[in-house]
């Protein structure tokens, strides 16, 4: 049985394999047009990728798994392997030569959409790698939106199951049939990024400025086609878009459904969606009001950097449009909050998520009045939702396993010749999907180059953990997992 699991599990990822090929060939036509000699790579990145997919598929075909949730967390795991895999083998072909380990951290951190880098000199790089880089983001963004509403909830470990805050039942089934749904969110999806591509060219992107920005605003995932990321643009115009675009990639894409194909605003009902613009716009005003106070930036300029840098951290986008960690220990102590944050379940967010900050609140306010009433029978409630026990138990763990998880990587990458305020904001921000952490080295002005490989083996693995919700990895480790 497990046997069958297995092989049914590589048939799908060999299958979702061939389809990441193909789109190689995107980006090899555009190192072509440009006159580029990095096309050849792409091609012959495709045609290997693809002819090893198609033997591993036709090798498992027509085995059926035994459908449950040992087949799903095997499933969810191997696919974002393989497309992590996949999408590294142009990095390591490539002209720039980065190394395994390099290439599969750039490589991961996309399909996560992390956005953390360790590659420099990204004024000069070869536009297909840029476009590739994007492209990993916005595929990972799509992956990431159909694994909270369609497989961690079956997993009873994703925001669905929660407090069905993403659950077609909340919004009185905007289609009866999951493919309808599935395929509306896909075109909203599309959508979405078409309209943001064509508001950056009309502030004064390029076009392909415009296109990689637009994929990797939408996704979340923060990956830019300039070292200076967003600081490289100086029209505020252009910064706006880019914040209304990351909070529409936090909002639940179910309400962004229900919105755009029925004209019914839900979503403003919604009580993570009230939850995370209100946590987001008072961090960012009280950013803003303690540059102007301690003269750090003048207010108008420090009103847009503010409300920039703490919607790309809580949306987990990581853009950065200034450096700032020279804003002083008060602007670091609340950029470091915001990296827990996150955004809304159901969208292309990563982060803790606004639901659980949700249930914590309930249940440590519950808490507190049984010292008050002891004999009281209370629910926690999110909205008007009654919350299940259950479900508060899952919270609590998910919690415990985060801080648990963070403290032993954390120590992990001490061991590899790494401070301890990069190791301890590395993991942060390979847990939460963010992008930058603190300190000089990984700050916003730099990246992730110089940690060693191990290190980097190590904030792959804690990207992959951060995006798949931590628990459907460790799961794999349980020795009941494999057994019959």
């Amino acid at each position: 049985m497990k046997g069958r699991n297995l092989r049914a599990a590589m048939h799908v990822s060999a299958v979702f394999a061939t389809w990441l090929a193909a789109l190689m060939l995107i980006p090899a036509l555009v190192d072509l047009y440009y006159g580029n000699p990095d096309w050849i790579v792409f091609a012959i990145s495709c045609a290997v990728i693809a002819a090893l997919a198609t033997i591993v598929a036709a090798a498992t075909r027509g085995i059926r798994p035994t459908y449950s949730t040992r087949f799903a967390f095997l499933l969810v795991n191997l696919l974002w392997l393989t497309f992590a895999v996949a999408g590294a083998v142009p990095f390591v072909e490539s002209s720039l030569q980065l190394s395994l380990a390099d290439a599969f951290f750039e490589s991961m951190s996309g399909i996560t959409t992390t956005g953390s880098t360790v590659i420099t000199g990204l004024d000069g790089l070869p536009p297909g790698l840029l476009l590739w880089r994007s492209m990993l983001q916005w595929v990972g963004g799509l992956g990431v939106i159909g694994l909270g509403l369609f497989i961690l909830p079956y997993l009873k470990i994703g925001g669905s199951s929660v407090f069905k805050l993403e659950s077609s039942d909340r919004y009185d089934r905007p289609f009866s049939r999951m493919t309808t749904f599935a395929v509306s969110i896909i075109g909203i999806y599309m959508a979405s990024t078409f309209i943001c591509a064509t508001l950056y060219a009309m502030t004064g992107m390029t076009g392909f400025d415009a296109i990689n920005h637009a994929m990797t605003t939408v996704s979340t995932g923060g990956y830019s086609t300039h070292d200076a990321s967003f600081g490289y643009f100086e029209n505020l115009s252009t910064q706006w878009v880019a914040i209304v675009f990351m909070l529409i990639g936090a909002t639940p894409f179910t309400a962004l459904v229900v919105l755009m194909l029925r004209g019914r605003i839900d979503m403003f009902r919604d009580n993570q969606v009230i939850v995370m613009l209100c946590y987001t716009l008072g961090l960012g005003i009280v950013l803003a009001i303690y540059l102007d106070v301690t003269h750090t930036e003048e207010l108008g300029l420090g009103i847009e950097h503010a409300i920039f840098n703490i919607v790309s951290l809580v949306t987990t986008t990581g853009y950065a449009n200034a450096d700032y960690l020279q804003w002083g220990p008060f602007a670091i102590a609340l950029v470091f909050m915001a990296t827990f944050l996150g955004g809304c379940s159901g969208s292309t967010a990563g982060g803790v998520k606004t639901y659980r900050w949700i249930a914590l609140y309930g249940i440590m306010r519950r808490a507190l009045d049984r010292f008050i009433y002891p004999h009281a029978v209370q629910s926690v409630h999110s909205g008007k939702d009654v919350v299940g026990e259950d479900t508060l138990e899952v919270v609590l763990l998910y919690f415990t396993a985060f801080i648990l998880m963070w403290s032993l990587l954390t120590v992990a990458l001490t061991l590899t010749g790494t401070d301890f305020l990069t190791a301890l904001s590395g993991i942060l921000t390979a847990l939460a999907n963010v992008g930058p952490g603190l300190g000089e080295v990984i700050g916003p002005a730099g990246n992730f180059a110089p940690l060693s490989e191990p290190a980097k083996w190590i904030l792959s693995f804690a990207m992959l953990l951060g995006r798949l919700e931590i628990f459907t990895v460790l799961v794999l480790a349980a020795p009941a997992f494999w057994r019959e």
